[in-house]
C-alpha cells in the first residue's frame, strides 16, 4: 500500500476545510460505533491503529500549530496601539469575513490576536505560545492535551471567541456547574471587549432562564445540563425530528417555539476525557414517575436477597453487579411470595433481575462511597469527581432498593421518556474540539468514536515535579497512619500538602486520624462542596494539610503561599489508585504546575477497593505496588471500555428497532 502523503501545514490548507465549518455531524460515525456490539476484538485493533496513526502525525500537527501561534504573537505590537473602541471595531469587522469564509487561517490569526490583546488588557494575562497552539488545535476540531496548570480556561476562550464571531452558537462544556459559572465570570471581560455576550447554565434555572442563557454568544455549561436540555427540546418537538437535530436553521436566532437551545454549532469540551470517556459508560435519561411499584416489593426483595446463601450467587465487583447461579434462581423461585397483587413474583426473569439488584444494593453500594444521605434522600456521588450528581437516580429499581435499605422516603420508579449517549450527542455538533490534561492514552478511542484527533501541546516551562517511591501497606489502618506521618513531616518542613482520597468515607477516615494526632487540616468532599473555593484558595499555604476527594482534582488552581516554593512546593499524596491512570495523573498534576517545584507520592494498601475488585487474592498477597496497579487498572479500563461499547450498542439497537416510527434523530 502506498504511504499517505503528509498533512499540509495549517497555512497551506487553512483551519477549515470549507466555509460550512466542517462536516455534518452524523457523518462523524465510525466503524467503532457500528461494530461495537459484535466485534470487540476488532474494535481493540481499530483503536490501537487509530492511536498509532495519530501519534505518527503528531509532529506535523505541532509544527503547524506553532507556526500559527508565532503569527498571532507577531500581530501583538500593532494591536497594542489600538484604543478600546478600535479593538472592538476590529472584532466586529471580522464577523462578515468569518461568516463568509469560515475558519480561514488569516482570519483565525487576526481573531486570536484580538482575543489575546483583549485578554491582556481586561484580564492582565496575554496568551502564551502554547495556549495559542492549544486554542488553534481546538478550533481545528482536535483534542489538545495540555498539562495541568497550563491555563486551559484562558485557552478555551480563543476558539470560543472565533466561533462566536462567526455567528455559531458556542457551548463551552465542562464537568460541573461550579466550573461553568466560575469560568464564565473569569472570561466575561474578555468576551465583552470583543462585543460578545456570555452566560452560564446552572442546575436550578427555569426553562425561561435557560432560554435566555442559551441566547448568549458563548454559553458555559456542565455536560449533563446541556444534554438534558437537548433531550427536553427533543421531547417538546415530538415527531418533528428534523428540527430536533438543531441544525443551522436555529443557529442564528433564539430557541424556536419554546425550545431552549438555539443550535449545536461549536463545542469546546473542557476536561474532555471525563466528559467523553468517563461519563460515557451510561446514557443520560429523562424519565417520568411510574404509578406502579411500592415499598413492599423492594422490602421483600431485600429480605429474599439477604436470606440467600453466598453459594447461591456471585458478586462481580468489577462490574458492580451480582449474578444468581442455578441454585440461587431455584431458591428465589421457591421463596417468592405467592398470591400477591404484585405480579412480578410470578415472572421468573423479572423477580430474578430484581433480586440481583437487591444483592447489588446490599453488597456493592455503600453510604459515603457510592451515595450520601442528604436531607432524607439518597444522593448519588459521582465517582470521577467526588461531587453529588444532582438530579440523577439509578435505574431498574436499584435506587428504590437503596432507599428502603437506608430507611428513607421511597421515590417511585421512573419510566424512560428519552435517552441519549454522550457518544451520539457530541457527534451532532457542526464542529467540536476539546482539551484535557490526560487524553493521549485514549487517543484511538477519541479518534474512532468522536472523530477527535489528539495532539499533545508542550508545556510553557519545564516540569520540576519529583516522584517519591510508592509505599504498599498491608491494610487501611496502616495506610492512614503512614499518610498522617508523611503529611505531618511535609507540613513541618513548611510545605503545603494535598492528600487525595477516592470517597467521602475515606476522606473522613483520614481526617479522624489527623485529628487524633492533633494535626490541623481541612476536608474537601461532597459534604463541604460549598466551601470549595475557600478551601482550595488556602490549600497552598505553608504547613497546610488539605484532604480532598476527586473534586479538587479538576479545573482548580492551588497557588503557593509565601515561602512554600522555597521549601519544595506542594506535596501530593495519593492514597488509593483509581480505575484509570488518567485520574491519578490529574491528582498528581495539582502540584508542580507552571514550572513550580513540587512532589508526589503514592501510599496505598492491599485492601484498597481497586485491588479488592480487580486483583485475585493470590496476586494481592504477593505482588508489588507497580504490578498490582498495572493489573487492576488494565482490568478496570477493559471493563469500562466494554460498558461504553454496550451503551452505544444498546442505543443503536433501540434506534434500529424503532426506526419504523419516524426518521432516526
Amino acid at each position: 500500500m502506498a504511504p499517505r502523503p503528509p498533512a499540509l501545514p495549517v497555512e497551506a490548507r487553512d483551519l477549515s476545510r470549507s466555509a460550512a465549518f466542517g462536516r455534518a455531524s452524523e457523518r462523524r460515525s465510525s466503524p467503532y460505533a457500528e461494530r461495537a456490539e459484535t466485534e470487540a476484538n476488532g474494535v481493540d485493533r481499530l483503536l490501537l491503529a487509530a492511536g498509532e496513526a495519530a501519534a505518527a502525525r503528531l509532529p506535523l500537527r505541532r509544527l503547524a500549530l506553532g507556526r500559527l501561534a508565532d503569527r498571532v504573537i507577531a500581530r501583538g505590537p500593532a494591536l497594542a496601539a489600538l484604543g478600546e473602541a478600535e479593538l472592538a471595531e476590529a472584532a466586529r469587522a471580522l464577523r462578515p469575513a468569518l461568516l463568509r469564509h469560515g475558519f480561514r487561517s488569516d482570519l483565525v490569526v487576526e481573531a486570536f490576536a484580538l482575543a489575546r490583546e483583549a485578554s491582556g488588557r481586561r484580564l492582565g494575562k496575554r496568551h502564551h505560545r502554547v495556549q495559542l497552539m492549544g486554542g488553534a488545535a481546538i478550533l481545528q476540531g482536535w483534542l489538545a492535551e495540555m498539562a495541568t496548570g497550563e491555563g486551559k480556561t484562558l485557552t478555551a476562550a480563543l476558539p470560543a471567541c472565533v466561533a462566536a464571531l462567526a455567528g455559531l452558537p458556542v457551548h463551552v462544556v465542562t464537568v460541573n456547574d461550579y466550573l461553568a459559572g466560575r469560568d464564565a465570570e473569569i472570561l466575561r471581560p474578555l468576551y465583552e471587549a470583543l462585543g460578545l455576550s456570555v452566560a452560564a447554565v446552572v442546575h436550578d434555572q427555569s426553562p425561561a432562564e435557560r432560554r435566555a442563557v442559551y441566547a448568549a454568544d458563548v454559553v458555559h455549561t456542565a455536560n449533563n445540563e446541556l444534554v438534558f436540555d437537548y433531550l427536553k427540546d427533543r421531547l417538546a418537538l415530538g415527531a418533528d425530528t428534523r428540527r430536533a437535530a438543531h441544525g443551522l436553521k436555529g443557529a442564528r436566532g433564539g430557541g424556536e417555539g419554546g425550545l431552549v437551545l438555539r443550535g449545536l454549532g461549536f463545542a469546546v469540551i473542557d476536561e474532555a476525557d471525563s466528559v467523553l470517556i468517563d461519563e460515557a459508560r451510561t446514557p443520560l435519561i429523562i424519565s417520568a414517575e411510574n404509578d406502579a411499584d411500592g415499598e413492599a416489593r423492594y422490602r421483600i426483595a431485600l429480605e429474599l436477597a439477604a436470606g440467600l446463601d453466598p453459594a447461591e450467587y456471585r458478586i462481580v465487583p468489577g462490574e458492580r453487579a451480582a449474578r444468581l447461579n442455578p441454585a440461587g434462581r431455584e431458591a428465589v423461585g421457591a421463596r417468592a411470595p405467592r398470591g400477591t397483587a404484585d405480579g412480578i413474583w410470578a415472572i421468573a426473569g423479572a423477580r430474578e433481575e430484581l433480586i440481583e439488584q437487591a444483592l447489588s444494593a446490599l453488597h456493592l453500594f455503600r453510604p459515603d462511597e457510592q451515595y450520601m444521605i442528604v436531607d432524607g434522600t439518597i444522593q448519588i456521588i459521582d465517582e470521577f469527581t467526588g461531587r453529588i450528581a444532582e438530579g440523577r437516580t439509578w435505574e431498574q429499581g436499584l435506587h428504590q432498593l437503596i432507599e428502603v435499605k437506608e430507611g428513607v422516603a421511597l421515590t417511585r420508579q421512573r419510566a424512560t421518556l428519552a435517552k441519549l449517549t454522550y457518544q451520539r450527542f457530541f457527534r451532532r455538533y457542526l464542529r467540536a474540539g476539546g482539551m484535557s490534561g490526560t487524553a493521549f492514552e485514549l487517543a484511538g478511542e477519541f479518534r474512532a468514536v468522536y472523530a477527535l484527533p489528539v495532539v499533545r501541546i508542550p508545556t510553557h516551562r519545564p516540569s520540576r515535579r519529583i516522584a517519591h517511591p510508592a509505599h504498599l501497606l498491608p491494610d487501611a489502618a496502616a495506610k492512614w497512619a503512614a499518610v498522617a506521618e508523611a503529611a505531618a513531616a511535609m507540613a513541618a518542613a513548611g510545605r503545603a500538602v494535598l492528600v487525595g482520597t477516592r470517597s467521602v468515607a475515606a476522606s473522613e477516615a483520614l481526617a479522624a486520624v489527623l485529628a487524633a494526632r492533633g494535626l490541623p487540616h481541612r476536608v474537601l468532599n461532597a459534604r463541604h462542596d460549598g466551601e470549595e473555593a475557600a478551601i482550595v484558595a488556602a490549600a497552598g499555604e505553608a504547613g497546610r494539610i488539605t484532604v480532598a476527594t476527586n473534586m479538587a482534582g479538576r479545573g482548580t488552581d492551588i497557588h503557593l503561599g509565601p515561602g512554600v516554593a522555597a521549601a519544595g512546593g506542594l506535596h501530593v499524596i495519593l492514597t488509593e489508585f483509581h480505575e484509570s491512570a488518567r485520574i491519578d495523573r490529574q491528582l498528581v498534576g495539582r502540584g508542580a504546575r507552571q514550572g513550580d517545584p513540587g512532589s508526589w507520592q503514592a501510599i496505598v494498601a492491599r485492601d484498597d477497593d481497586l485491588f479488592l475488585r480487580f486483583a485475585p487474592a493470590h496476586l494481592r498477597a504477593v505482588a508489588g505496588v507497580a504490578v498490582l496497579r498495572r493489573w487492576c487498572q488494565a482490568a478496570a479500563e477493559r471493563a469500562n471500555a466494554a460498558a461504553r461499547r454496550a451503551a452505544q450498542a444498546a442505543e443503536t439497537q433501540d434506534r434500529d428497532r424503532l426506526a419504523f416510527a419516524g426518521e432516526a434523530v
